[in-house]
């Protein structure tokens, strides 16, 4: 989850190998079978985060429940998932089950190419598909473009995620600085912490944060119609209308005013977190999934949450999916092992950990942190608040919003010509993309 950058010259290598193995990628439930004793698991999460928390006893209550077979779980990097993902997946070395990236550009592609197994029949006989709401349904069921929001089960998420302001309470004390409400008051409060010397933002410019910033900025400016025209082709987005254009000038007016360290273009998330960590800037603007390590990690300072101000739309979405590849040889045992992280007990232990579950029992979350990070994700999510991540729309779109967010931090590019940028192969793609 905090790691995210790759090249454009892998990610295009990755899109040639999916298109160029397709004759070789078949699909069917029956295509590879496996010993039936083993059960091959991969996913990025980190042991202390509320995944790997609540994945860990899965697997413990896994092979509990099956006796004489063993899971073999392999822990990858997000990036070495998601440069390896064709070339795995097209092999007979594909796991059973594993964690992977949702999207158009992610799961939506391989499951287009024929990489993933159609998952519905085991979404309906096991009730996955009534345990998540329609919005985080949305991510786990792709049509024949790979486009996400309907037509067949591809993967199962079990536990949501949204973006939100970290704050670091002591600090903003000491200045006197409460908690914004507007983006006015925001900028305000940022003002304060510069004039005392202060950098506001913990930032990294090199992964996926930078261009969080910016796509929050934009849907201050938009509504769920913009969204969905952006996320869903259904209309043509104007790079240059109100909502980007908003975001690219304030994101390098924050960097002109040094809300935003010039120097940051080159920090990775990891090392931004740490950063936060140590007090080194008050604010923190990312992801949920940095939730339940903070709470282990950041205990030097009372800290706290709030969401993006003068917004009614979040990036965020249900969590990264379990995905059975075509080849998976185990694909029955990969069906309970999902299966047992849906149940309540593991939803439970995943919602006190730090994380969001999708089906825990509400009276079982009793972690007060927990419950804070909860109540605001449910209300994102009554508000229909989603708004899924920029990057999603095109693949290899990772790599051109953390270049044109990168431009931005150090100057080298005007707004402009940023958004000229990333237009570019948004609109090539939704050309191939088809009706």
């Amino acid at each position: 989850m905090f790691t995210r950058i790759r090249s454009a010259a892998v990610a295009a290598a990755a899109i040639l190998a999916l298109t160029g193995s397709l004759a070789a990628c078949g699909g069917g439930d029956d295509q590879a079978q496996g010993d039936g004793k083993t059960l091959k698991l991969w996913h990025y999460e980190g042991a202390t985060s509320a995944m790997g928390i609540a994945w860990n006893e899965a697997i413990k209550q896994f092979e509990a429940s099956h006796p004489g077979v063993k899971v073999t779980f392999e822990e990858k990097s997000f990036e070495q998932i998601r440069q390896s993902a064709s070339m795995i997946l097209n092999s007979n070395d594909a796991p059973d089950v594993m964690e992977y990236n949702k999207g158009n550009a992610s799961a939506g592609l391989l499951s287009k190419q024929g990489l993933l197994t159609d998952v519905s029949a085991e979404a309906d006989k096991r009730g996955w598909s009534k345990a998540l709401t329609p919005g985080l349904a949305t991510t786990a069921r792709y049509d024949t473009r790979g486009v996400m929001g309907s037509g067949k089960w591809f993967g199962v998420p079990n536990y949501a995620e949204y973006v939100m302001v970290y704050y670091n309470k002591d600090l903003f004390a000491k200045y006197n600085i409460q908690v914004p409400t507007t983006l006015e008051q925001l900028e305000t409060a940022m003002q304060t912490f510069r004039t005392n010397g202060v950098t506001p933002i913990s930032m990294g410019g090199a992964e996926y944060p930078a261009q969080q910033i910016l796509y929050s900025l934009a849907l201050s400016k938009a509504d769920r119609s913009w969204v969905e025209d952006y996320q869903l082709y259904k209309n043509k987005v104007d790079f240059h209308g109100p909502q980007w254009t908003y975001a690219a000038n304030t994101f390098a007016d924050w960097v002109a005013k040094g809300y935003i360290d010039k120097n940051s273009a080159g920090i990775k998330a990891e090392d931004m977190g740490q950063a936060w960590e140590q007090q080194k800037s008050p604010i923190m603007i990312s992801g949920s999934w940095w939730y339940g390590r903070l709470v282990k990690e950041a205990t030097t300072f009372q800290w706290g949450t709030f969401l993006f101000p003068g917004s009614k739309l979040y990036p965020g979405s249900s969590g990264n999916l379990w995905v059975v590849p075509a080849k998976a040889k185990n694909k029955q045992l990969a069906y309970d092992f999902i299966d047992i992280t849906m149940k309540p007990e593991i939803q439970n232990l995943l919602g006190n950990s730090g994380g969001i579950p999708v089906a825990a029992q509400t009276d079982k979350i009793t972690d007060a942190k927990s419950k804070e990070l909860i109540a605001n994700y449910e209300a994102i999510s009554k508000q229909d608040g989603l708004a899924f991540y920029p990057d999603w729309p095109a693949p290899a779109y990772y790599d051109v919003l953390v270049a044109g967010a990168q431009k931005l931090i150090n100057g080298s590019a005007k707004p402009d010509a940023v958004l000229d940028e990333i237009a570019k192969p948004y609109n090539d793609n939704l050309a191939n993309v088809g009706k």
